[in-house]
């Protein structure tokens, strides 16, 4: 395939994009679409429009929440409602013109609704369908309903906690990832899709799974000693369920300190004053340290807890070693990094006022990051793409 030069426009300049999706999983999907150069056209139901609208208290306006902030800034928002005839023509119009459609609404529905792989493969035959799911369409489980909360569930996630602690009670993770990492693979495949399309001129049906895509998320260190039959040990990596394997107090706050190649712990313990530690038979040898690997970690607990954050930092970055202090998720955004670079912008909307936008966080060299549009109201727009406006 013969490669142009740098044209000064978006790397999917050009492609439409029409997305029927709501809440996270598929728009966080379409959101690093857009962030791409995309055109993003969303869908939404009369009224409420996306769920992801309400999850959060807005700055001003109902259904502006910092959640849908988030994830749909730079995105042309229409209202269709597709219990009607007219409104669900206009739809099938969009699904002719696009380049690539994403939808979480599931088989039957979109079967019904003409908007299912086959129907809009005969309007469009070289459309790629990206269908985010809740789980495989080949297997028991296809026709069911599913929420980051089931699939953290069904995955085993919420069995984790309870091997670091003891406590049997199951427990989600206090994050929308089953959601995101979800969301995070429908984007790469639909960017491997439109590859595919460049080189062989062939659009294609694209199915994403949660429960698929978030177990293999899991399971790549967590299957452990299960990968091999017979297995070789039990489930799960051992270092990421020890209960010692937490953030070390200091005397003001906490610290990560991540000695995890074999030369950091001579260079650790030497920085703290007690190189002597290694004599220690538990500890003298490599395969020695990780049986005892909890005892080392009580051990550095008791050396870190009379010496301050910045003091430990100082250790820690003389001697090379990963580390930053365990911050307050409240605190993040005043991080001196983030200013650095640039993470956060403060924004300007005019219905909800100053906001603050993260930025992309991949770097192209080709194509410098451009300023995303607003985070749309809902309908918005017209339900068209802007390259038809008039």
């Amino acid at each position: 395939m013969a490669l142009a030069g740098n044209d000064g426009k978006a790397m999917l300049s050009g492609i439409k994009v029409l997305d029927l999706t709501t809440v996270v999983f598929g728009p966080y999907a379409t959101h690093i679409l857009q962030d791409l150069g995309a055109e993003v056209l969303k869908i939404e139901a009369p009224e409420t429009g996306d769920i992801s609208r309400w999850l959060g208290p807005p700055a001003k306006t109902p259904g502006m929440s910092p959640t849908f902030f988030a994830i749909n800034g730079g995105k042309r928002s229409a209202v269709l409602d597709l219990k009607q005839a007219d409104d669900l023509a206009t739809m099938h119009r969009l699904t002719s013109e696009c380049d690539v459609f994403v939808l979480n609404v599931r088989g039957k529905s979109a079967a019904r609704l003409g908007l299912d792989y086959a129907s809009v493969k005969a309007r469009n035959p070289n459309v790629i369908y990206v269908h985010c799911v809740g789980f495989g369409q080949d297997g028991p489980y296809a026709a069911e309903p599913a929420y980051d909360d089931v699939i953290q569930a069904a995955s085993g996630a919420t069995s984790l906690p309870s091997r670091v602690d003891g406590d049997p009670k199951a427990r989600y993770m206090p994050s929308l990832i089953a959601d995101k990492v979800s969301g995070l693979h429908a984007a790469y495949a639909a960017l491997a899709a439109i590859v595919h399309k460049l080189r062989t001129g062939e659009g294609q049906y694209v199915e994403v799974p949660m429960f698929e895509a978030f177990t293999q998320f899991m399971l790549v260190e967590h299957l452990g000693g299960l990968t091999f039959d017979p297995p070789s040990g039990p489930v799960c990596y051992f270092r990421q369920i020890d209960p010692d394997r937490q953030p070390f107090p200091a005397s003001d706050g906490y610290v990560s300190i991540v000695p995890y190649t074999e030369q950091s712990w001579p260079k650790l313990l030497a920085a703290l004053g007690v190189p002597e530690t290694l004599e220690d038979e538990r500890f003298a040898t490599r395969e020695a340290r990780m049986a005892n690997l909890g005892a080392l970690y009580q051990l550095l607990a008791t050396l870190t807890v009379t010496r301050t954050v910045a003091e430990l930092m100082r250790i820690c970055r003389s001697i090379d070693l990963p580390a930053q202090p365990a911050r307050d998720i409240a605190t993040v955004r005043e991080d001196e990094h983030l200013a650095a670079t640039g993470f956060f912008a403060r924004r300007e909307h005019p219905s909800e006022g100053a906001y603050f936008e993260m930025r992309h966080p991949v770097a192209f060299a080709a194509w410098p990051a451009r300023e995303r549009g607003l985070p749309p109201g809902l309908g918005e727009h017209e339900p068209r793409f802007s390259a038809n406006d008039a």
